[in-house]
């Protein structure tokens, strides 16, 4: 009996979520600095109702979590941050804006377009590649996260990559 509990236990271990490495956007641009990577984004905000799902659904499918761990510096984003952020010698500040307000870098980052969530991809050079509003379920996240961290996004269409594609989901 112990033994079946014992194997059952290995097996709960081996099947649990890998977590993602989320980092600040400062850390990510120093880490960027020393050994370049493709940076993700997750822009959100605490009230976000699709956010969390996002949180739980999508970046805790392991699949997701490998994924972006082995090939992002993956960011966390909350664009109602207060604190300011220091990017390339400017202060992005919080701006008040009726009971809440942004973070002036999540609203520079997504255009003015404030939907949460965003995701947002930023190629080695600090270059925005894509941002893609609303919530991605890992089936659809999976082929956008391969597409921009193998930089196929270089030489292939979004549509031939598409087709292409095979899932390990």
């Amino acid at each position: 009996m112990k033994k079946y509990i014992f194997i059952i236990f290995l097996f709960c271990l081996s099947t649990q979520a890998q977590e993602i490495e989320w980092i600040s956007f400062e850390k990510a641009i120093e880490l960027n600095k020393k050994n370049p990577k493709t940076i993700l984004i997750d822009v959100y905000t605490d009230w976000c109702g699709y956010c969390k799902k996002m949180d739980h659904i999508t970046y805790e499918n392991p699949v997701i979590a490998t994924i972006i761990n082995d090939n992002y510096y993956a960011v966390k984003l909350d664009a109602e941050q207060t604190t300011p952020i220091l990017y390339k010698g400017k202060e992005y500040k919080f701006i008040k804006q009726g009971k809440k307000g942004y973070n002036e870098l999540a609203a520079s980052i997504l255009h003015g377009e404030m939907s949460y969530p965003s995701t947002v991809f930023m190629d080695q050079d600090e270059r925005l590649i894509q941002k893609l509003p609303g919530y991605l379920d890992p089936k659809e996240m999976e082929p956008i996260l391969l597409y921009f961290a193998q930089q196929n996004f270089l030489t292939v269409s979004w549509e031939t990559f598409k087709e292409e594609f095979v899932s390990n989901l």
